[in-house]
């Protein structure tokens, strides 16, 4: 079994100071550059803490993945899921959040650190409205840091550049049918799924 680090100054020493640039780079409100970028993201990774454990949920939507309400506050309408709530749970719980917002084409991750909580407020739910449907709740987010991401893991993985390398990978139906003995999943469940997305993509069907 590999040695664990156990402390931070034993994890410093290996890796030395971080750089100028590392540290001048983070703001901590949305500013004129920040907002351009943040803007232009249509998909995020929301990352949550809880008494359970933590949690990590793609997010996305047809245009800025966030509204910002002010310089120091972002919205996240939260549209149909699977109903696990792992991550609004972990809001309700313990309101701290990370944000890694990017862009197709793009080796930049801008990072958001801050702290959130939920609302279903009438009128906030309204100003999210797609065809007559509406979230069932917004996360209100409070920024505390905002910073780039060094682009050498998108750089290294080729995620831009490397065409669809999904083939042979198992469908989600044939995952779940494993999961289950084969009680639920497999090519009917992958077979109705995407007519099923299609009917409920921002919220449960009518």
């Amino acid at each position: 079994m590999a040695e664990p680090i156990r402390t931070t100054e034993a994890l410093e020493a290996l890796y030395g100071r971080p750089g100028s640039a590392s540290l001048n780079k983070v703001a901590h409100r949305m500013t004129p550059l920040y907002r351009k970028w943040i803007m232009a993201s249509k998909f995020c990774v929301l990352s949550t803490v809880g008494p359970n454990g933590t949690d990590g949920s793609p997010r996305g939507d047809a245009g800025p993945v966030v509204t910002e309400l002010d310089p120091q506050t972002l919205a996240m309408p939260d549209w149909r899921g699977n109903n696990r709530l792992d991550s609004l749970r972990n809001i309700v719980e313990d309101g701290r959040i990370s944000l890694m917002f990017m862009v197709p084409g793009s080796n930049t991750v801008v990072r958001l650190n801050g702290r959130a909580w939920l609302t279903a407020d009438a009128e906030m739910l309204q100003r999210f409205a797609r065809d007559k449907h509406l979230p069932r709740t917004v996360i209100i987010i409070e920024i505390g840091e905002i910073y780039t991401q060094c682009a050498r893991a998108l750089l290294r993985s080729g995620t831009w550049s490397g065409g669809d390398e999904s083939a042979g990978l198992p469908t989600p139906g044939e995952i779940l049918a494993e999961q289950t003995d084969g009680a639920e999943g497999g090519k009917p469940y992958d077979d109705a799924w995407a007519p099923r997305a299609a009917r409920t993509m921002w919220s449960d069907p009518d």
